[in-house]
């Protein structure tokens, strides 16, 4: 399947900018609905949503698209797929809310239940982060693209846990591990926080769904990093149901 990467960052920094004609206006952004699992809703989430499944269909009309947003997909229909996109047009809604700047636009190319390509784009920082199996790369809007590697260290490690989702049992796994700081962050930012080396490990119990973690696991992935279950058990996508179990995003570590 040969997909050109830079096609996918257009979508994602149009996706983007949508989302941020939503945010700079006070009235829109205040526009919030709630799903049925009682996770909200805003106008942007489907503004981007739009241009994301418009620019997709458009480009690459032979490959299905999973989207937060869009219409579920029975698992009848999905286990056919070989590849599929894997989308979540606003990730960090409640950060949108919060209007804190941390929330990203996820578009991920997933292959036999793998994300083999993953672009995150940070609209309040106009900052697009992108891997596939040529690497891993940030680039800020107007600037040359930087090859980013996780930090392999095996001391002082920095974690990154959720902002908005922390969990108790954190503590007890990370014990195994020479965290030295921790730090906070929304949506899929800690996955490039990870790829890009400003940090050794993320942890999550739960709950996330796959269009949560599919680009920041292809972004980590190809910078070096390890993403698995909680229990050491590889992690999958295109699954009957789309929740996810706990992971660890992590760069290698002695004995583990």
């Amino acid at each position: 399947m040969n997909i050109d990467i830079q096609k996918i960052n257009a979508i994602a920094i149009e996706a983007g900018n949508a989302i941020l004609e939503v945010y700079n206006d006070e009235q829109a952004a205040s526009s919030i609905s709630y799903k049925s699992d009682n996770s909200p809703l805003t106008l942007a989430d489907m503004r981007s949503n739009d241009v994301i499944v418009a620019g997709l269909e458009n480009a690459y009309p032979d490959i299905p698209i999973l989207s937060e947003e869009s219409a579920g997909v029975d698992f009848e229909t999905r286990k056919n797929w070989d590849y599929y996109w894997c989308v979540d047009p606003l990730d960090g809604t409640k950060e949108f809310i919060n209007r804190n700047g941390e929330f990203t636009v996820n578009i991920a190319l997933i292959h036999q239940n793998t994300p083999i390509l993953g672009v995150i784009y940070v609209p309040c920082k106009e900052t697009i982060y992108y891997g596939d199996p040529n690497g891993s790369f940030k680039q800020i809007t107007g600037g040359l693209a930087v090859q980013i590697q996780a930090n392999e260290k095996q001391s002082d490690w920095v974690s990154v846990g959720s902002r908005s989702h922390a969990d108790g049992s954190e503590a007890e796994y990370l014990s195994a591990f020479p965290i030295k700081e921790q730090l906070s962050a929304g949506s899929s930012l800690k996955f490039c926080l990870l790829a890009e080396g400003l940090a050794q490990v993320y942890y999550r119990k739960g709950p996330t769904m796959e269009w949560d973690t599919a680009a920041g696991h292809a972004i980590a992935i190809q910078s070096g990093a390890i993403m698995q279950g909680i229990n050491g058990e590889a992690f999958v996508y295109n699954k009957p149901d789309l929740l996810n179990p706990g992971f660890v995003c992590r760069v290698p570590f002695e004995g583990h």
